[in-house]
């Protein structure tokens, strides 16, 4: 556990915690939606600083990242938590934790350990990835930092939804992002995942605007969630309109899982319908994923 870097103490003990864009305003013993912070007597603390959850060598076109040290490793690891509730999420095991649980499961590792580790597997890159490396700011952010003077790229693998606060902290550290672009629009978001695409947009805005950042995004199609024609042409739409036509789109196809066991698997029909429909919008870039 440690003290929050984001916050603000306010009136009767509470705080405001700025690590994303809820800006959640949390009473004394309670926890943020994220429910990896916790507001002790007046203190915001991030209860999973220093546990990590998962950690693993992999491709680093599993992020995925398509244009960014192509055919290398990336040494990847997660904490527990998201600020996110997607119905479907992959990961639901790792990102939607009880708060009992935080110090339960995973390992207590240093970042001096992780960066350790990436040297050892001599990975050029480190990605903080698989939940929500936005709720473990503190925990990222120091190995970050360590990463940077051992001159290994750090990678995000993100919903997007931080605060302009952490975007920040983590512009100077960041050399490359994956962001998820789940839907269409803040009723979409607000419905499926939580969350608003206008907090998203405004971010893949200040991101694009870093030239030293490297940027793809990523969309999951859900069987009549989000694959129709018209959804689909508001993401390629909101997608040039805010990055550019240059910028890499992953279209990935769902598969049931969490809260959505009971859906099909998104056609694959729908996938080559939004590739087809990028191409003639101008994307230049366009990858399926899980067909």
């Amino acid at each position: 556990m440690k003290e929050a870097l984001l916050y603000e103490k306010l009136d009767n003990k509470c705080v405001r915690c700025l690590v994303c864009d809820y800006k959640c305003l949390i009473k004394d013993n309670n926890y943020g939606v994220c429910r990896v912070r916790k507001n002790v007597n007046g203190v915001l603390h991030s209860l999973n600083n220093g546990f990590t959850i998962a950690a693993s060598i992999d491709p680093i076109e599993k992020k995925p990242l398509y244009h960014f040290l192509p055919k290398t490793k990336i040494y990847s690891f997660a904490a527990l938590g998201c600020n996110m509730h997607c119905l479907w999420c992959q990961n639901y095991d790792i990102s939607q934790v009880e708060p009992s649980k935080i110090t339960s499961f995973g390992m207590e590792i240093s970042p001096e350990e992780h960066v350790q580790q990436a040297l050892k597997h001599k990975t050029p890159s480190i990605a903080y990835t698989y939940s929500e490396p936005t709720v473990f700011l503190e925990y990222a952010l120091e190995v970050m930092k360590l990463a940077k003077k051992n001159n290994i790229k750090n990678v995000w693998v993100s919903n997007g939804f931080m605060s302009k606060e952490t975007l920040n902290l983590i512009l100077p550290y960041l050399d490359a992002i994956n962001i998820d672009l789940k839907g269409p629009d803040n009723a979409f978001y607000q419905k499926y995942s939580g969350g608003l695409l206008t907090s998203v947009i405004r971010n893949l805005k200040e991101i694009k605007s870093h030239p030293h950042v490297h940027l793809e995004i990523t969309t999951l199609l859900i069987s009549d969630l989000n694959d129709s024609e018209k959804q689909i042409k508001q993401m390629i739409d909101l997608i040039i309109s805010t990055v550019g036509k240059d910028v890499p789109w992953h279209v990935s196809r769902f598969f049931p899982a969490y809260k959505l066991r009971h859906y099909p698997p998104t056609p694959i029909e729908k996938l080559y319908l939004a590739e087809a429909l990028g191409k003639q919008a101008g994307m230049k870039h366009i990858y399926l994923g899980n067909i």
